[in-house]
């Protein structure tokens, strides 16, 4: 006769993998990676050291960011290009939509540049301009 199994708690069960704790975890990385994409976004650019003003207003971010170094050299949306191309860009984009555009200068970079800048803006069609500076 044969002798009958012996039967242990849980021996039916097979074993298996828990994801909800692995999708938990992929989540909050998920996230993580999101939060800290977005803050490297924001920083991304030229550095540029811009002046203070104590009567600087926060404004709605603009469609576009012209830089101006302290050499004259033009920059939108931290890519350098030269001045014939940041026209015709900005001609380009303000056909399609309304286009807003800063102007960020360098703290020492001369004040002709600035303006200069500012024509090459208005030129290509755009009269909603603001000037960049840090807050105090």
């Amino acid at each position: 006769m044969a002798r009958p199994r012996s039967v242990y708690f849980g021996s039916e069960q097979k074993a298996r993998i828990e994801i909800i704790p692995m999708i938990d975890i992929m989540m909050f990385l998920l996230v993580f990676f999101m939060v800290i994409t977005l803050r490297m976004i924001e920083g991304a650019g030229i550095a540029m050291e811009l002046p203070r003003s104590d009567s600087a207003q926060k404004l709605a971010p603009a469609r576009f960011t012209v830089g101006v170094a302290r050499d004259g050299t033009l920059s939108l949306q931290g890519v350098v290009v030269p001045e014939d191309q940041l026209t015709a860009r900005l001609r380009a984009a303000g056909e399609q939509v309304k286009v807003d555009v800063l102007i960020a200068g360098d703290k020492d970079t001369p004040y002709q540049r600035i303006i200069h800048a500012m024509d090459l803006v208005r030129a290509a069609g755009i009269d909603a301009v603001a000037l960049t500076t840090s807050m105090p």
